[in-house]
């Protein structure tokens, strides 16, 4: 992917501006010796970066787990109990051994590229998105409501996202 001028598409129908709900599957990939990490869950993630929710639940409604921060604190509610981080990046490398870009997350979900760092457009129409953080968003399928991003760098981390529509 190149810069210059490409179109990143509106967000989908549904998608207000501090909440998204849908399916969300995160894999990172196996390295040295160590097992591959995978969840995949029904999301409701509300408000942004420095304030907000983040559920996950099963098929069936059952709560997997809760997340509520603010600055300076984030607390992981799961079945097994509760666990305080500083921090996005040390909740996500706990649970999945790798830190995932959460702040940037907010915006890729809406098809768009954070704010918060350099990111450079695709300049090919067939594959719409961008590159940013070092992750290669990909926008083909964002009028059906889905949102795939990968980081290539080992271990290889994907993130998978179809919203709900109203």
């Amino acid at each position: 992917m190149t810069g210059a001028c490409a179109v990143v598409p509106s967000a989908p129908d549904g998608a207000s501006a501090d909440a998204l709900s849908g399916r969300l599957a995160v894999r990172v990939d196996s390295v040295g010796g160590a097992p591959a990490r995978s969840v995949s869950a029904a999301f409701d993630l509300r408000g942004d970066a420095s304030a907000g929710r983040l559920s996950l639940s099963t098929p069936l409604g059952s709560v997997l787990a809760q997340a509520r921060w603010a600055p300076g604190s984030v607390l992981l509610t799961t079945p097994l109990g509760e666990t305080l981080f500083p921090d996005l990046d040390a909740l996500t490398r706990e649970v999945l051994g790798e830190s995932l870009p959460v702040a940037a997350l907010f915006d890729w979900l809406r098809g768009r590229p954070w704010p918060g760092a350099p990111s450079t457009l695709s300049v090919n129409a067939a594959e719409p998105g961008f590159e940013q953080l070092g992750w290669v968003v990909d926008l083909a399928r964002f009028d059906e409501a889905w949102v795939a991003a990968r980081r290539e760098r080992v271990p290889v981390v994907s993130v998978r996202a179809r919203m709900d529509r109203p």
